[in-house]
C-alpha cells in the first residue's frame, strides 16, 4: 500500500431483527456511534428505509441530530437519502441546517433508493428512480452553490427556490453518491466531482465493478472539468472480528441467520439459493469477513490492490453478534487494523528492530555503565572513609 492515510467508518443501515424491541435497538444505535467516536472512527453513515421491518431508521437527519449531541469528532453522513422520495429543496435545507447544528460534521450521501418496497409504497416505478435521483441531485448542487432555481418536472416544482441558510461548511457539506454495479452513481459522481460510496464492495459483482466504475467517473469528471479525489472514495464491506476465528464464528451464531434470511427476502439474487447451505459459508463466500484482525487486514489489502487506493473503509453495521461482542469487534478493528493502514506503529517497530539488531553492543554499554558506577561509588566511599579516619 502507499502512504495514503486510510480512514475508518461504518455504514449503518441499520439491521434489527423483528423480534428485538425497536426502541432499545435505536438507543443501541446511538450508543454505537458514541462508542465509535471514542475509538477514533472518522465517519458514520446512517440509512433511510421505509419498509421490510429490519432497517428501521426512516429519517437519517433526525438520527444524526441526536448522535451529534452525543459525540465530539466523528463525521455523520446520510447513508443515504433516497432522493426520489423527497423534494430536493427539502433535502438541501435539512442538510444545511444539520451543517450548522453539527458545526460542519455532516455529510450528504445520496442514492436512488435501495428497497423496492419503499418505492412501491411511494408509488414510484423502479425504472424512474435513477433518473429522478439525477434530477434531484442537480438541483441540490445548484442550491448548494447559492443559485436560485425555478424548475418544474413530473414529480416536483420549484419557484425561485433558494437555500434558507448559507452553508456552515465552505463551499458546502461533502456530498457522496452510492455506487454498486450500475453506472448511475459513477456518472453522477463524475459530473459534479463528488465522492463515491461503493456499497457491497467485497461482493463478487460489485468487486468486479470497482475499477470500471471508477474509470467511468474519472472520464466523466474530465468532461465536466472536475477531478475525482481518491480520498473521497469509500468502499464498504462486512466484518465481525474476535481474537480467534473460532470465537468470531461462534459470536455470529447470535443473529446471522435472521439477517441472512431478511436479505434473501428483499434481494434473492444476493446470495443465490441458501437452501441446505451453512449460512456462515453463504456470507463468507459473498465476501464477508468473520475472523481476526489479520483476516480484515488481508481483505482490505485485496480491495486496495484491486482499486488502486481509496480514502475510507466502511464496515457494514450488523447485529450478527450480541451487543458486547459487537463492540469488541469494533475495538479490535481500532486497535489492530487501523494502525496497520495508518502506519501508526512504523517508527515504534523500527525503533524496536534497531534495539534488537544492536542488543549486544547496547547491553555491553549497559554493563559498562553499571560497572563504572559501582567502581565510582566504591572509590567515593573509600575516600570518605579515609577522610573520617584522619
Amino acid at each position: 500500500m502507499s502512504d495514503q492515510y486510510l480512514r475508518s467508518g461504518v455504514f449503518m443501515a441499520p439491521f434489527h431483527a423483528t423480534d428485538d424491541d425497536p426502541t432499545l435497538a435505536l438507543r443501541r444505535d446511538l450508543e454505537l456511534v458514541e462508542w465509535l467516536d471514542g475509538l477514533g472512527f472518522e465517519e458514520a453513515w446512517i440509512g433511510e428505509h421505509h419498509s421490510a421491518g429490519f432497517e428501521i431508521i426512516d429519517s437519517p437527519e433526525v438520527f444524526i441530530a441526536a448522535a451529534a449531541e452525543r459525540t465530539k469528532r466523528i463525521r455523520l453522513g446520510t447513508g443515504v437519502i433516497s432522493l426520489p422520495y423527497h423534494n430536493p429543496l427539502n433535502v438541501a435545507n435539512r442538510i444545511i441546517q444539520l451543517d450548522h447544528m453539527t458545526m460542519g460534521r455532516v455529510m450528504l450521501g445520496v442514492g436512488p433508493g435501495a428497497l423496492v418496497g419503499d418505492a412501491a409504497m411511494y408509488g414510484i416505478a423502479t425504472t424512474a428512480q435513477r433518473d429522478r435521483m439525477a434530477q434531484s441531485l442537480d438541483v441540490i448542487m445548484r442550491l448548494f452553490r447559492g443559485e436560485t432555481v425555478t424548475e418544474k418536472t413530473d414529480w416536483y416544482e420549484l419557484n425561485e427556490a433558494r437555500l434558507h441558510l448559507l452553508p456552515y461548511s465552505r463551499p458546502h457539506p461533502e456530498v457522496a453518491v452510492t455506487s454498486v454495479v450500475s453506472p448511475s452513481g459513477a456518472r453522477a459522481a463524475g459530473r459534479y466531482g463528488l465522492g463515491m460510496i461503493c456499497v457491497s464492495a467485497t461482493q463478487k459483482d460489485a468487486f468486479e465493478a470497482l475499477s470500471p466504475n471508477w474509470a467511468m467517473a474519472q472520464e466523466i469528471a474530465g468532461e465536466h472539468g472536475n477531478v475525482m479525489d481518491r480520498s473521497k472514495l469509500r468502499l464498504l464491506g462486512t466484518l465481525h472480528l474476535a481474537e480467534t476465528r473460532e470465537q468470531a464464528r461462534e459470536n455470529v451464531r447470535y443473529g446471522l441467520e435472521k439477517q441472512v434470511r431478511y436479505i434473501h427476502t428483499i434481494n434473492p439474487g444476493r446470495y443465490g439459493s441458501i437452501a441446505g447451505r451453512d449460512l456462515f459459508d453463504v456470507v463468507t463466500e459473498s465476501g464477508a469477513v468473520i475472523g481476526t484482525p489479520d483476516d480484515a487486514i488481508a481483505k482490505i489489502e485485496g480491495l486496495w490492490e484491486k482499486q488502486g487506493g481509496f480514502g475510507v473503509f466502511l464496515q457494514s453495521s450488523n447485529n450478527w453478534a450480541n451487543w458486547e461482542a459487537t463492540k469488541k469487534s469494533y475495538e479490535l478493528y481500532a486497535r489492530y487494523v487501523v494502525p496497520h493502514f495508518r502506519g501508526a506503529n512504523r517508527h515504534r517497530i523500527e525503533s524496536l528492530r534497531w534495539n534488537e539488531e544492536n542488543t549486544d553492543a547496547l547491553y555491553g554499554e549497559l554493563v559498562a555503565g553499571t560497572k563504572a558506577m559501582i567502581v565510582k561509588h566504591q572509590a567515593e566511599r573509600e575516600t570518605k572513609g579515609k577522610a573520617a579516619a584522619d
